[in-house]
């Protein structure tokens, strides 16, 4: 039985790869109104299950339903996805993103997009192809934040960005997602993202293999969530 207080139920869901799988049976809820870290190293199944929950790549089994949908047209309407790598054309400048933003996707809400690109110091008339790494990072979450989404997918979002990028990005995301909605973040920058986390989901070998609220687990554990990566994982 779906469970209304969740965005996010995920049953013994597989994904195979011909005879290889990369995820294996997970399983996981996220509730309505939290923020939640998945956290692994490279090949652990992070990318997969965002992928699905994307409605980017098909299961091979298992449920997966995302506000009482299953991945589809329905949740791509409410889904805002970040991928781990830029996905707007070179030639564009940063006006042209907003426009095409704008076409794609009812709930894009102008005013926040020129707020925040106040806030990343970008300019409209920029080229996409002008911009450094870490620019184009600012540019894909601004975009990615400015959706009236009800669940926002990140991948990696502060990989191979500067200190500097790295903290704008950071409180981009704390101080501008939809309140009432749910953040889904992929990392294995864990140090400096904890401290956004409400709830925090071990991935490896396509399986959870500890999740909790991240507090609890904090003092259940006597230390951070990074020292408990590093005991997971290292």
């Amino acid at each position: 039985m779906y469970n209304t207080d969740n965005i996010v139920e995920i049953k013994n869901l597989t994904k195979r790869y011909g005879n290889k799988s990369a995820l294996n049976g997970l399983n996981l809820s996220i509730q309505k109104g939290q923020i939640v870290g998945i956290l692994g190293p490279n090949g652990s199944g992070k990318t997969t299950l965002i992928k699905i929950l994307a409605g980017i790549l098909r299961k091979t089994s298992g449920e997966v339903i995302i506000d009482s949908h299953n991945p589809g047209i329905d949740t791509k309407a409410i889904v805002s996805y970040l991928p781990d790598r830029n996905f707007l054309y070179e030639w564009m400048k940063i006006q042209d993103a907003l426009d095409m933003f704008k076409d794609f996707y009812d709930d894009f809400d102008e005013g926040k997009a020129d707020e925040l690109l106040k806030f990343m110091k970008l300019e409209k008339d920029m080229r996409i192809d002008g911009l450094s790494k870490g620019m184009k990072e600012k540019l894909n979450l601004t975009l990615v934040l400015s959706r009236k989404a009800k669940l926002y997918i990140l991948d990696e979002p502060i990989a191979g960005v500067d200190p500097v990028a790295r903290d704008q990005i950071l409180d981009a995301i704390i101080n501008n997602y939809e309140e009432n909605s749910s953040m889904l973040i992929t990392t294995h920058l864990v140090r400096d993202m904890e401290k956004m986390f409400d709830e925090v989901a071990f991935i490896s070998e396509g399986q959870i293999i500890l999740e909790g609220n991240a507090e609890g687990l904090r003092e259940e554990k006597s230390m951070q969530i990074d020292d408990l990566y590093k005991e997971i994982f290292g």
